[in-house]
């Protein structure tokens, strides 16, 4: 059941006089009657599972083209399937950057059928409720399914056939997704609820259409330069992946360089905001959650306007006017969206900003901000967390709006109530007063803290040893006199514990309010960081990266690689004939060649040759015979140049 029923549901039990228990069935009736024009509207959960056999089509095309290194047995029976069916590779996760934007406005699609699954609109079949997580599974591998041409075709080596399936393939989901929304803009009436909520539509749903249009561009690019390369007649596509590496070698040619001798001075926004860095590069992983978080973001932030605009105001003005100065509500609430989206946004471009500091820091050999210098997670969580960080980092990423921009919402009304009313009340001098006696005890004991401190630093602590110190040195002075202040202390700081506690116990969930969205930085206490599921998979993460693409590392084994290819080029004509690669024709007609090549250079290993069942008797005496012609011969031959030695 969708969330627009359960508001049909809800508006309906409104305006009926009794209040009786939930009725599926009327709200289908009801659901059917206010929104009978939707009858040309294709449903993402329909149009999801209509793509299913075409997506599985395009993958097992893909996959025929894919060559795999291990052959079996038992395809040598069938020539034309010899190698075939290899493993499509949607998207690496590793480190590859090829097409990183490219694979970012293909996760940035998903992104309205990602909300669909966070809000449960998606259900592929109906189960009991204790085992409702196993049709979660299945709805997520639906989505994955239906969206995995999107990715097959970016990343395959053929990129005249994955231009033409990938553009067809994109091109249907526009032409459903502009006839939706022509569906939408036909029934957009301002004097309903759902009316006016269709007026909007076009708002959260333009960076759908955006991520489509840059896809059909893509594929249209990638289908023409194939056909440019063939028309050029060049039967190998050019290789890409070599000049986007290049980045490391050059990281690496820094560190070998000396430093120079001077730095050149930074500027405001180098040194507090971004500095870029055109050695390092983030990996598709990084840009793909990014962008999906942005605009998964923007349809949350779009869909909760809208429907506290349109929504709020019909649903509940008896709360309005119970509680007055709606103005003041409104206005809280805007204001508290536009700094919960500013923050956001800033967590998801730190999150980027942080990620390539602990990625130099580790290619540095630091691991001073891991939860301890030694710490090493375990290897199969590392990886792991390769896969499980998009999906965290993006759901943390909505809640974690969600979560501060309601509690920035109730802290602005509390702030309303308790300033701004009062002070439009009884006046700014008055509020003030009143202010100062409610405050006096609070002022009182702040002071009386700071005088401690005033106390220590000026009787009970010896002087500078150096006149050019800064502070005291951290020993005792009039001890005696210390005691007996520490005597006398000791039972009212007992008094200011009781809130210094209840100070803490604020201030710790603030912090952590505002945190929870920070994946990079955990919530939880020192020692006790890798219960934070979070922060456990970002650690996990960058040490999978900092193994798998470390700049020093990856040169390392491309120097290999290379000189074993030079090797390999080098070796001598003979040596190249042992290779058991090409058709088993070749492999064939090779392995026949060494036979009878050896035999010629040793006549004697025909005797011992294992022969045939069904084999001719003349042939093998024919051979019997021409071996026993050349024994002879050698031996004559020995036997003269013998005879030339004695004499």
């Amino acid at each position: 059941m969708s969330s627009r029923e359960v508001v049909c549901w809800f508006l309906n039990s409104n305006n009926s006089e009794n209040d009786d228990d939930f009725n599926p069935e009327q709200i289908e009736t009801n659901t059917t009657d206010d929104f009978s024009d939707d009858r040309c509207h294709i449903t993402r959960e329909i149009f999801l599972h209509a793509c299913i056999l075409p997506s599985l089509f395009i993958v097992l095309l893909l996959s025929f083209l894919e060559r795999r290194r291990k052959v079996y047995s038992f395809e040598e029976r069938f020539p034309y399937l010899r190698g075939r069916f290899g493993i499509v590779v949607p998207m690496d996760f590793t480190g590859t950057l090829r097409n990183r934007w490219s694979y970012a406005f293909a996760v940035g699609a998903t992104t309205p059928h990602m909300i669909d699954l966070l809000s449960g609109d998606i259900v592929p079949f109906k189960v009991p409720s204790w085992i409702i997580a196993l049709v979660y599974l299945v709805a997520a591998f639906e989505v994955a399914v239906a969206f995995l041409p999107f990715f097959a075709c970016l990343s395959t080596k053929h990129r005249g056939l994955g231009g033409t399936l990938g553009l067809l393939y994109t091109l249907a989901w526009f032409i459903v997704a502009v006839w939706n929304f022509r569906c939408e803009y036909n029934v957009c009436d301002p004097s309903s609820f759902f009316g006016e909520e269709s007026c909007y539509e076009w708002l959260y749903n333009w960076p759908y259409f955006l991520c489509l249009g840059f896809l059909l561009g893509r594929f249209g690019c990638m289908l023409v330069k194939s056909v440019k390369i063939c028309l050029q007649k060049n039967n190998q596509q050019e290789e890409e992946d070599e000049v986007f590496q290049s980045h490391q070698y050059k990281h690496v040619q820094r560190l070998l360089k000396r430093p120079p001798a001077w730095l050149l001075q930074k500027t405001w926004i180098q040194r507090n905001i971004y500095s870029w860095d055109p050695y390092f590069k983030f990996p598709n992983r990084m840009i793909a959650t990014a962008v999906i978080s942005i605009i998964a973001l923007y349809m949350i932030i779009s869909l909760e306007q809208v429907f506290s605009t349109v929504g709020l105001k019909d649903l509940y003005p008896p709360i309005w006017t119970l509680l007055g100065h709606v103005d003041y509500a409104w206005n809280t609430w805007y204001a508290t969206t536009a700094l919960s989206t500013l923050a956001s946004i800033a967590h998801v471009g730190h999150t980027l900003m942080c990620y390539r500091k602990h990625m130099k820091r580790l290619w540095a050999g630091n691991k001073s901000f891991l939860p301890n210098n030694d710490y090493v997670p375990h290897s199969a969580v590392s990886v792991a967390a390769l896969a499980k960080y998009p999906g965290c980092q993006i759901a943390f990423t909505i809640w974690g709006y969600l979560i501060v921009h309601i509690a920035l919402f109730v802290f602005g009304m509390i702030f309303v109530y308790l300033v701004v009313v009062p002070i439009r009340c009884v006046g700014l001098g008055k509020w003030l007063i009143n202010l100062l006696i409610f405050l006096s005890n609070f002022l009182i004991v702040i002071a009386l803290l700071m005088l401690q401190i005033l106390l220590v630093q000026v009787f009970f602590l010896q002087e500078k040893i150096k006149p050019e110190n800064k502070e005291k040195p951290l020993a005792l002075n009039n001890r005696k006199a210390f005691h007996n202040f520490n005597y006398f202390f000791f039972f009212y700081n007992v008094i200011l514990g009781l809130g210094s506690c209840i100070l803490r116990l604020f201030g710790s969930a603030f912090v952590g309010l505002l945190l929870v969205s920070r994946i990079n930085r955990t919530i939880m206490p020192k020692g006790f960081e890798m219960l934070d599921k979070g922060y456990q998979t970002w650690i996990g993460m960058i040490m999978a990266d900092h193994y798998h693409s470390s700049p020093v590392m990856v040169c390392f084994c491309h120097l290999l690689l290379k000189r074993t290819l030079e090797r390999q080029k080098s070796t001598k004509a003979y040596s190249r004939l042992n290779s058991t690669s090409g058709s088993p024709e070749e492999v064939r007609a090779r392995a026949h060649w060494h036979v009878s090549y050896t035999l010629l250079r040793n006549p004697k290993l025909i005797m011992l040759r294992k022969h045939r069942k069904h084999s001719s008797d003349n042939r093998d005496q024919l051979a019997v015979a021409w071996v026993m012609l050349q024994m002879e011969q050698v031996n004559t031959s020995a036997s003269a140049e013998g005879t030339e030695d004695f004499v």
